[in-house]
């Protein structure tokens, strides 16, 4: 049996459901983990590593001390920070629902500032504030749940069915789901993010600017509807339209 939970984003207040409980997340996150560093070497870079780390300690002790001082602690539950940097050429970054974070060396390129490392830093914190891995690990469960029941049923839909089959499916398969959740959480993970980095004390004007300068240096972009993260224009200009509000959150 699968308890449905429905929950809030942190500074969002988007209403979500999720199945997991963060013993579980964080479970499959540390496994993972253990299975990503066995296979990554680390950077030995020892400049490029101390900067990562010292943005990411900064920006989640900031972080915790707002959260905390809001009565919100419980966005924090499972998280347990750890930030690394790998050697590979690839422009990447990524976050696991724990809050481990690895950088990869070849987007340090674009991050050649700390206002900068911030930017990368704060969306990928955003992913594992807002809970994003277990929301999208959720909606999965769902859409297989609710296509066994719909199957069960034969065409006969109960109030129960029928609130499964909007919450896994949205506007209808694939393109209703998994790809416009996928930009959905891109878009929120930005948002989050600027207010992380102002309430750290970073720049958040910088955020707009690294992500032009990523534009200049990638190419022809895939189609925003094709793709799993938003397209460049769309993300600058939302970037830009979120920044006043972020910098209400600073010094709080």
């Amino acid at each position: 049996m699968v308890t449905v939970a429905c929950s809030s984003v942190a500074f969002t207040g988007r209403k979500r459901v999720l199945l997991y409980s963060d013993s579980q997340i964080s479970s499959l996150s540390d496994q993972s983990y253990q299975e990503f560093m066995t296979k990554a070497k680390l950077s030995t870079n020892k400049q490029i590593t101390s900067a990562v780390q010292e943005v990411g300690y900064k920006m989640t002790t900031a972080l915790e001390k707002y959260l905390t001082s809001i009565g919100e602690t419980h966005y924090l539950q499972g998280l347990k920070w750890d930030f690394q940097v790998v050697e590979s050429e690839e422009v990447n970054a990524f976050c696991l629902p724990n809050g481990k974070i690895v950088f990869y060396e070849g987007i340090m390129k674009f991050t050649n500032t700390p206002d900068y490392i911030a930017v990368v830093m704060g969306h990928e914190i955003a992913h594992a504030v807002a809970q994003h891995g277990n929301e999208r690990m959720s909606q999965q469960n769902l859409m297989s749940m609710a296509g066994s029941v719909l199957g069960s049923v034969a065409g006969r839909k109960s109030d129960t069915t029928q609130a499964l089959f909007e919450i896994a499916f949205g506007l209808g398969g694939q393109f209703g789901v998994i790809l416009p959740y996928s930009r959905k959480h891109e878009y929120e993970a930005d948002r989050i993010g600027l207010i992380i980095m102002a309430i750290a004390g970073y720049d958040v004007d910088k955020a707009p600017i690294f992500w032009q300068a990523m534009t200049a240096n990638s190419g022809a972009s895939m189609p925003e509807f094709l793709s799993t993260h938003p397209s460049d224009e769309n993300r600058i200009k939302k970037l830009i339209e979120a920044i006043p509000d972020a910098k209400a959150y600073i010094g709080k």
